[in-house]
């Protein structure tokens, strides 16, 4: 691997909105599945926590580059795909927590659902409780209920782009091109959420690979 995959990458809004929103291909390559199988069945089967901990925090040494040679043009629907989105909500939730906090906030406050409550965060949720909540879900990939923790992501992405398309019906009047924006991501948002609770679906079914 290359040493620009050694470093942390910072992304724009931009840029993770190209990563949720692309295409997977039709065919996923056999070394995504493989890394992902035997990296869960690893640390599942041997939950050692400073492991755990080394994982959780893989992409602030290595950049989501180095996830995203692995897993990133898996199907949304297999265990690698499902690791891919977690691992990039993480990183974003972590690169802009203020500005996450602000649309997951927005929509906390709008939302009829349990989505607040599934997806675990302290009210009000700011920037240091948005980032200990991507925390804990990735790390409950790895030593708690997969299913729940991809229930807690896609609850998570569902009240960010509720919070995302109130925040775009303020501004489409003001600011036509930032209402724009947040509309695509609102959509993205709510796909990888669409995407998330497949995943938990198929894991529940034991048909998850």
């Amino acid at each position: 691997m290359s040493d620009e995959f050694h470093k942390p990458t910072q992304y724009s809004g931009a840029k993770f909105e190209t990563f949720m929103g692309g295409e997977d291909p039709a065919q996923i390559s056999r070394v995504a599945h493989e890394t992902a199988q035997a990296l869960l069945s690893r640390v599942r089967d041997s939950p050692e926590p400073e492991v755990i901990e080394r994982l959780v925090a893989f992409t602030d040494e290595h950049g989501i580059d180095a996830v995203a040679e692995l897993w990133s043009r898996a199907s949304p629907r297999s265990l690698p795909g499902a690791l891919w989105r977690i691992y990039l909500l993480r990183a974003l939730m972590r690169q802009d927590a203020e500005g996450t906090s602000l649309l997951f906030q927005r929509g906390s406050d709008l939302a009829t659902s349990i989505d607040p409550v599934v997806a675990g965060a302290p009210n009000p949720t700011g920037p240091a409780e948005l980032s200990a909540l991507a925390d804990q879900i990735l790390r409950g990939l790895f030593e708690g209920d997969f299913a729940i923790a991809l229930d807690r992501a896609a609850a998570f992405c569902r009240i960010t782009s509720l919070g995302s398309t109130s925040v775009a019906d303020d501004l489409e009047n003001t600011e036509p091109e930032r209402a724009s924006e947040l509309t695509t991501k609102a959509l993205r948002l709510s796909q990888t959420a669409e995407e998330l609770v497949a995943c938990g679906r198929l894991w529940r079914a034991g048909t998850l690979d």
